[in-house]
């Protein structure tokens, strides 16, 4: 509760706590009685999305900027991809190979998050989607470094749950997929896409297009497994039919292990200059 000292006005909570002991009467039952911001069917009619997507974008910004949150290293990848002790549960043999890149996101997440507790653990914070796969592996490196890491999730029509190593204060729930998009790349000072599906093809994309247009900072940008990015996509192709200019495959660059992500950033051209979305565009 804010301190009456400086804010002498009573504070909202005062009031949903002296709600919670009037009479029970016809009209204090009456849904219009109900105090409009502690009211859940009001907050939700169609009306108030204007008041929900700014709440979504208040309530993680303000929380990771009490904990001291300045920049993030951002992981996307396959939800599906198993850790390496449990690729043989997985639906395919693609996925089972592709195991390797959880073991590479969980190093890769335990390596920056060292280096960052080394600074005072408020710069290159691993944030992932908070979800299963290469998501889970990220905030599992940081766990395994003793560093936080945030979760980023989002509610689907079959629920994701948050994996079991992001933390707990850190760990956020949308409904709109746009403004968590925001919160993904607001604080990047790096992105790092690992293989996956629709998801993180989206996510990708979309980073490369702010960037692409001047929407957001130039930041390091690097594909975790060039193979399986160059099958998938034909980049080359993208460029010789004129649809992006040759320049704009300089925006990313493939990488295989921890190790090369960690010498990509340490050796980036535009270190130090701003990070994530330009403010104000």
């Amino acid at each position: 509760m804010t301190d009456d000292r400086r804010h002498p006005l009573r504070h909202s909570s005062q009031d949903r706590e002296a709600a919670s002991h009037i009479p029970d009467t016809p009209q204090t039952r009456a849904p219009s009685y109900a105090l409009a911001f502690a009211d859940e069917d009001f907050l939700c009619r169609e009306e108030l999305r204007p008041v929900r997507l700014q709440l979504e974008l208040l309530k993680p910004e303000m929380l990771m900027d009490e904990a001291g949150i300045n920049s993030t290293i951002v992981l996307f990848g396959g939800a599906r991809i198993p850790s390496p002790a449990n690729k043989h549960m997985a639906r395919t043999q693609t996925l089972a190979d592709l195991s390797e890149y959880y073991a590479q996101a969980q190093e890769f997440a335990r390596i920056m998050t060292e280096r960052s507790l080394k600074s005072g653990g408020a710069d290159d914070v691993i944030v992932t989607g908070g979800g299963p796969g290469v998501m889970e592996a990220g905030n599992r490196g940081a766990q395994e470094a003793g560093g936080k890491s945030i979760g980023l999730n989002i509610v689907l029509p079959h629920e994701q749950a948050p994996n079991e190593y992001v933390t707990p204060e850190l760990c956020f729930n949308f409904h709109y997929f746009a403004i968590r998009k925001m919160h993904f790349l607001m604080r990047a000072s790096a992105v790092c896409v690992f293989p996956g599906g629709f998801g993180t093809l989206d996510e990708m994309f979309e980073a490369l297009t702010l960037i692409q247009t001047g929407r957001m900072a130039r930041v390091p940008f690097l594909l975790f497994g060039k193979e399986f990015w160059e099958k998938i996509i034909n980049w080359d192709a993208l460029a010789d039919a004129g649809t992006i200019s040759a320049d704009d495959l300089e925006l990313f660059q493939f990488i295989d292990t921890a190790e090369q992500a960690v010498a990509a950033i340490d050796g980036w051209v535009g270190k130090g200059e701003k990070r994530g979305v330009i403010p104000g565009r």
